[in-house]
């Protein structure tokens, strides 16, 4: 290409090349006469792409560099411990041997004297004893070549790779003390309890001139499982039906169940949505039934595919005036694959609109044909506000449940699901347990993934305690060492002892599985990055008040992953937001998600510190909208929540007329008459509304600020316990 001339150029444009010169002197400064050209910045621009090309690659090479040589500095220093520890061995054998002939020397010194002293004698003595003496020499002669010879090694057996020190000592018949003095000698400290590899064992016990054989065993898994065989068919007794309610969300499933046991779950839950899986049993026509509330929306998913698993019949839920939606559709699927049959409930059939024939049509077109137009589907409609129609569907279930000839042996060690668990305050891990096979009695030995423990009381879903749980009984547990993951197989094991091994044998293979795991991700997100490009990844923190929550956001959410942003979720648990996930997230870049639960007072200085993104949601779906919206480019927030300050609950006082008044310790911040109020117990938002009063000593006051007592009402609330925080917060606008 031809050089441009500058002088040339402005001519043709009709600008001075003065002017010309000014425009591209904030490009390029070293342009000083009229005959620079363009391609002389071209030039320039071209060098320092070269250079800092060069840079980049001199600076990969000296990192790789560096890895080698520490690689290299870490294997000399490996060679150098194992020269020093044979280097130690050989040390002690030398002395060891040492310390023998010195001994050796001894006795013959004394034998030589003993020698003396007695030819010195009188001389008949002399000869009367002169040939026994020669025999004794003999025999002694005799002895001390059996001593020499080198004895046969005993043989101990052990099982599997590792053994303790204590194990070992009653193996190998060794003093446990012994055992340590060795393992010291060679560079480990151990004590009585701690395990050691077999090799390390094998090289004690040569010690000690002791052979050790190692023979495969049986993990405590498999004989687990063998323990869980097939029952007679002669052993096998009734057992009441396990049914799972599923649906679209808003579809009426909570409000169905309330028809069915007489009570109100809805307004427990925030939102008016489960968001938890409830178990319940309920008598109907004499017949127990016991009831799987699944929540219903798309987000839980996970929870709904594990209930479909348990189930025995799938009753789905289906709106007459809403018809067949995105989440109907998909219950369907999961109770097809886990081959549960299925009955459909047409509720709000009194509602404007409702039109039960469409339902139906829709039905058809996904594979289920109700029996009117010739199907295999039952199909009753209902009206679970009104109590049409509800008595018919129990009816079905009964007789479907009839048709199926349900059955198992309560007479046998129980075997069950984990429904879900959480961490209580006072009562430690509690987890709902689904019993499936055998009878769960207080005082059993049950393991659950990596949980065991002993049942130390039982409660169904009123709160009423068990002594005994049979076949199809969901019952509330405690006694487990910690919180269960929801979907869990639950065994019930022979012993305690047993019940700790496989949850110790769980947890090795569990933490074996992550360290394969992490280092084989690292290998494919290096291949994935130089094969996509530059792909920006959204990385989450989730932490929720139980396990199912954590589970379904993180399904939920991982779905909203496309072409330009993935979504990973690089932690998820049960619990308060901590310092610990802030530091996680700020090493990440990650964003936290808190579900129903509150960051702690260091990890909100920690994140303004790290400046990481707390979200804290009640309602999932708030959680999911707020999370796309940001990866569209869409999220412009009108208001934010600013804490203004926080309070100790001290003391609580009750006042006839008025309730309770909470005497509070103001700790940072300031407490607001007009601001919102929050309460928050053990991490876990237990109310959320206005305060009602706030006094000082007997005085109204608009404000108490850090440092100060003050007296704290909430808004129709009583349940204060000392304590507890009380959150204040104001919403602030932000402008756009």
């Amino acid at each position: 290409m031809a050089k441009i001339n500058v002088y040339s150029t402005a001519k043709k444009v009709t600008k001075g090349a003065k002017e010309l010169l000014e425009n591209l002197g904030e490009l390029e400064k070293d342009i000083n006469s009229y005959k620079n050209t363009i391609q002389n910045l071209r030039d320039k621009l071209n060098r320092e792409a070269k250079e800092r090309e060069l840079e980049k690659k001199r600076k990969a090479e000296e990192e790789l560099r560096r890895k080698q040589e520490e690689q290299k500095r870490k294997e000399a220093e490996k060679a150098k411990e194992e020269l020093r520890i044979k280097e130690e061995f050989k040390r002690r054998e030398a002395e060891m041997s040492k310390k023998n002939v010195s001994n050796e020397s001894h006795h013959k010194k004394r034998e030589r004297k003993n020698k003396r002293d007695f030819w010195d004698k009188d001389d008949d003595i002399e000869l009367k004893i002169r040939k026994p003496k020669k025999s004794n020499k003999a025999a002694n002669k005799k002895k001390q070549e059996e001593t020499q010879k080198i004895p046969e090694r005993k043989k101990a057996i052990v099982m599997g790779e590792v053994i303790s020190i204590k194990e070992l000592s009653e193996k190998i018949g060794i003093p446990a003390t012994e055992i340590m003095k060795k393992l010291m000698g060679m560079g480990i400290l151990a004590t009585i309890n701690q395990d050691i590899d077999y090799e390390t064992a094998a090289i004690v016990s040569s010690e000690f001139e002791i052979e050790l054989e190692q023979k495969a065993s049986k993990s405590f898994e498999e004989m687990l499982i063998e323990e869980d065989v097939e029952d007679d068919p002669s052993t096998l007794e009734p057992r009441p039906p396990i049914i799972t309610v599923m649906g679209h969300v808003d579809h009426g499933k909570t409000s169905l169940l309330d028809a069915i046991r007489s009570t109100n779950v809805t307004a427990q839950e925030a939102g008016g949505i489960t968001q938890h899986i409830g178990a319940y049993t309920v008598n109907v026509n004499g017949k127990p039934i016991t009831f799987l509330d699944t929540p219903g929306h798309e987000a839980f998913t996970s929870l709904r595919a594990r209930g479909a698993q348990v189930t025995d019949i799938a009753i789905l839920v289906v709106a007459a005036n809403d018809g067949v939606m995105p989440q109907t559709i998909e219950a369907i699927n999961h109770a097809k694959e886990a081959n549960v049959p299925i009955i459909v409930a047409i509720n709000k059939i009194d509602v404007t609109g409702a039109n039960p024939e469409r339902v139906k049509q829709e039905l058809t077109e996904h594979g289920l044909v109700v029996e009117e137009w010739g199907g295999d589907t039952i199909a009753v409609p209902v009206s679970a506000l009104h109590r049409q129609g509800i008595d018919e569907l129990l009816e079905m279930v009964l007789l479907v449940a009839e048709m199926q000839e349900l059955k198992a042996n309560p007479n046998r060690r129980a075997k069950g699901t984990i429904i879900e668990a959480e961490l209580d305050k006072g009562r430690g891990p509690v987890a709902t347990v689904l019993v499936q096979n055998g009878t769960l009695k207080v005082g059993d030995s049950i393991v659950a993934g990596t949980a065991y423990g002993r049942v130390r009381a039982m409660m169904d879903h009123t709160g009423k305690r068990l002594k005994e749980a049979g076949p199809s009984t969901p019952v509330q547990v405690l006694g487990l060492s910690e919180v269960p993951e929801a979907g869990d197989i639950m065994y019930c094991v022979e012993d305690d002892k047993l019940a700790k091994q496989v949850a110790e044998e769980r947890k090795e293979k569990l933490k074996e599985q992550q360290i394969k795991a992490s280092s084989k991700l690292s290998l494919d997100d290096l291949f994935s990055k130089i094969k996509e490009g530059e792909i920006k990844d959204l990385n989450l923190i989730i932490k929720a008040d139980v396990h199912g929550s954590v589970e379904a956001l993180k399904q939920s959410l991982e779905k909203l992953s496309n072409e330009e942003v993935r979504v990973r979720t690089i932690h998820g648990a049960v619990g308060a937001i901590s310092e610990s996930d802030v530091m996680l997230a700020s090493a990440s870049n990650a964003i936290i998600i808190g579900f129903n639960v509150r960051p702690s007072a260091g990890a909100n200085e920690l994140a303004k510190k790290e400046n990481i993104d707390i979200r804290l949601y009640r309602v999932i779906y708030n959680a999911i909208e707020d999370i796309e919206a940001a990866m569209k480019g869409m999220l412009e927030p009108e208001f934010k929540e600013v804490i203004v300050g926080h309070a100790e609950v001290r003391d609580i006082f009750r006042i006839s007329g008025v309730g309770v008044v909470a005497g509070c310790y103001v700790t940072d911040g300031k407490i607001i008459r007009n601001g919102d109020a929050r309460l928050v117990r053990d991490g876990i938002v237990i109310y959320e509304g206005s305060i009602d009063s706030l006094k000082r000593f007997k005085d109204d006051v608009r404000e108490v600020a850090s440092g100060y007592e003050c007296g704290i009402g909430l808004s129709n609330f009583n349940d204060i316990k000392v304590g507890d925080i009380i959150e204040v917060s104001i919403m602030e606008e932000i402008k756009r």
